[in-house]
This record gives C-alpha cells, sequence and structure tokens, in this order.
C-alpha cells in the first residue's frame, strides 16, 4: 500500500466521522433546549466547516482551500461573540442590573 493509497483512506475516514459529528451537531441544534445550546452548536458547525474543508484541502492537494478555512474561523470566532454579547444583554435586560448611564443598542 502506498503513501497515496493510505492518505486517500485517511481522509475518506476523517470525511465520515465529520459527517457523523455534523449530523450529532444538527440534533443538538435542532432540540437545544436553550440558546446558548444553540450557539455552541452554531460553533461547533463552524469548527467543523474548517475540518471539512482541511480534509479536502489534503485529499485534492490545493493549499487555497487553507485560506478559506481560516476565513471561515474568523467569521465564526466573529458570530460567536456578536451571539455571546447578545447574551449578556439579554441576560441583563431580564434580570434589570442595567448600570445607570449604561445605554444598550
Amino acid at each position: 500500500m502506498s503513501g497515496g493509497e493510505i492518505l486517500l483512506h485517511a481522509t475518506t475516514a476523517a470525511l465520515g466521522i465529520l459527517s457523523l459529528a455534523l449530523l450529532l451537531t444538527i440534533v443538538r441544534l435542532i432540540r437545544g433546549p436553550t440558546l446558548p445550546d444553540r450557539i455552541l452548536a452554531l460553533d461547533l458547525i463552524t469548527t467543523l466547516a474548517i475540518g471539512f474543508i482541511a480534509a479536502i484541502a489534503v485529499r485534492t492537494g490545493f493549499s487555497l482551500y487553507l485560506d478559506i478555512a481560516i476565513s471561515i474561523g474568523l467569521l465564526g470566532f466573529l458570530s460567536t461573540i456578536a451571539l455571546a454579547r447578545y447574551l449578556l444583554k439579554l441576560a441583563e435586560k431580564q434580570s434589570g442590573n442595567e448600570t445607570p448611564g449604561e445605554t444598550s443598542p
């Protein structure tokens, strides 16, 4: 068995495992009892997308895909920060603990 065949089998296994993880994450996204669970599932979907792109980049040999994966990672990070900030503001409004002089968006 040559190195190319091993790499082909390894990327096939990685794509299969990532597909199973994506399926389980979508179940958590749909069934998630709270909003933070759903946000975490969306963040994991972003991470899984990066894994898919990396596995395809290894399989095809195109390093351009890795630039796309980095961009998706940055967007996923920013969206997670924005949603966490939204949850924080929502929790402050529900508990009535806004600090005086602070304006809410």
